[in-house]
């Protein structure tokens, strides 16, 4: 069967959106609707004439509306084979009419978990089950019917209607089928996936489910095409709460750099400025104001943070937007945006502003391997002054004991071997990403220059050795924090008790692969 002449149009939608306009194109030819409950009032209110679906089947709706179209006059309507003379004879011998579109979508389940306080029953009373089982039924059936169940669809369906009068083509009802298999997929990707969250993050099927969001600019490099995807039913999540107000389309660098560059913020106490590049921060600060915190975080690395990602904790002012417009950043992102200093950062065309509503810490993170997943708990949460050991015969001040726990805070969001030198709640030198220790050790030392000398330092993981002490110390390096754990930490802590340095173990890891 190629082309099918809508005759009779199944109309049941939570989502109203364009549905008077679709309802009044199929009556204008003279197709006949039948409808339920809310949707069969709002095209009653517009004057589209509508059957409701107790008058096509004789059988009230019941238990609250969860019993309507699960009836057989309904699926028989929608599941004959107009091909099959046996089908064809049967519905003629039972006076069943059939149906050739039905315009579903589902109780919106993903939505309604998304909101702050709601109980389980009612997450349960916004599982549908009636609708879900009429569109699989249409798609199954797309021989012979058409399925729609994206309103967003509605322009191209009236669209072909209308200049074919009242015919749908085949290759629109499989495509249209095949939509309705990802969407039913998805739909209980997020009914499996809530009940999961009540117990298990590492449930023995996980099943997700993401939505294209945008196509990006391009991927880590021009010739790579890249897309970005949200998780449906999730309140949280970064670009769930993202709102881009100025500047050109994101690029797959720039999500992964502005992601970072916000996770690496939100654990620093306001106001707090981080400047990012590369998936590294090259710069962080807590100041008395988010000016000072910029400046600060500016400072530590100039050079590196050109063309960087600028993460404000909380507000940015037209003064701070001034001093960021100085030099040049990819993208800058804050809580709060000033009407104000959004137009002066609008002058940077291509400067990317963005704004973040909520916190961010997920409690799992994802990373696929070649046809695998890898799943782990996040890394939530800093060092608090209580897991702190203090090992060497020198101890750390309470002032030199806060410098050391914003030190690990932001050096928990750079890349290993990680080492990052602090001194007045600002980093003065950063090294990252490299295949030894003492290595990374050297770059910090060599970023941060004479601006060492009485600074402290923070380690991702355990001194294999004494060698970074040994460059520590003639650094000018006063106190160090580090998880500990090595079979040499003996002699670590031997070389900072020879070079008069503090340290403190904190027993927690944080490499970042």
């Amino acid at each position: 069967m190629n082309d099918v002449r809508i005759k009779t149009a199944l109309i049941s939608v939570s989502d109203k959106k364009g549905l008077v306009e679709l309802a009044k194109a199929l009556s204008d030819l003279e197709v006949k609707i039948i409808s339920t409950g809310g949707t069969l009032e709002a095209l009653t209110r517009a004057n589209i004439r509508a059957h409701g679906v107790s008058e096509v089947t004789g059988f009230p709706e019941i238990l609250g509306g969860r019993v309507k179209t699960l009836h057989p006059l309904i699926h028989a309507g929608i599941l004959f084979d107009r091909d099959n003379p046996d089908h064809v004879s049967q519905m003629a011998e039972m006076g069943i009419e059939g149906i050739d579109m039905v315009v579903v979508n589902l109780y919106p389940f993903a939505e309604v978990i998304a909101r702050t306080g709601i109980s389980r029953s009612e997450a349960i009373e916004n599982i549908d089950i009636g609708g879900p089982t009429m569109i699989r039924a249409a798609a199954k059936n797309q021989s012979g019917v058409l399925v729609v169940v994206d309103p967003d669809d509605y322009p191209e369906v009236i669209a072909e209607l209308n200049r074919t009068s009242g015919y749908i083509s085949l290759e629109t009802r499989q495509r249209f089928a095949a939509k309705v298999f990802k969407h039913t997929a998805g739909y209980d990707a997020v009914i499996a996936s809530y009940f999961d969250e009540e117990g298990q993050l590492f449930p023995d099927n996980l099943i997700l489910n993401f939505k294209k969001v945008a196509d990006l600019r391009y991927g880590e490099n021009p010739i790579q095409p890249a897309t970005l995807y949200s998780q449906l039913g999730k309140s949280g999540g970064f670009f769930n709460n993202f709102e881009q107000l100025s500047g050109k389309e994101l690029s797959y660098n720039n999500v992964l750099d502005i992601h970072s560059a916000w996770r690496a913020v939100s654990d620093l106490r306001a106001p707090a400025c981080v400047i990012v590049k590369h998936n590294n921060p090259c710069g962080a600060a807590i100041g008395s104001d988010e000016m000072e915190a910029f400046l600060k975080s500016l400072a530590c690395d100039p050079l590196s943070a050109f063309g960087g990602i600028v993460a404000v904790r909380k507000r940015i002012d037209a003064k701070l937007a001034t001093e960021i417009t100085r030099t040049f950043f990819e993208a800058v992102i804050a809580s709060e945006i000033d009407d104000e200093a959004l137009d002066v950062l609008r002058t940077r065309e291509k400067l990317t502003v963005a704004s973040i509503s909520s916190e961010l810490q997920s409690d799992a993170e994802y990373r696929f391997v070649d046809g695998a997943l890898l799943l782990q708990a996040a890394d939530i949460g800093t060092v608090s002054r209580e897991e702190l050991e203090f090992v060497t015969d020198l101890k750390p001040t309470e002032n030199q004991i806060d410098e050391l726990l914003f030190a690990v805070a932001v050096c928990k969001h750079v890349k290993s071997n990680a080492i990052v030198i602090s001194s007045d709640f600002a980093t003065v030198g950063i090294g990252a990403g490299q295949m030894s220790r003492v290595d990374s050790t050297k770059i910090a030392v060599m970023k941060a220059g004479d601006r060492s000398k009485g600074s402290v330092l923070a380690s991702d993981a355990f001194f294999p050795f004494r060698d970074s002490i040994d460059e520590a110390a003639k650094a000018g390096i006063i106190s160090i924090i580090q998880p500990g754990g090595s079979n040499r930490d003996a002699e670590v802590i031997e070389a900072a008790n020879q070079h008069k340095i503090s340290m403190v173990f904190t027993g927690r890891r944080h490499f970042r692969h």
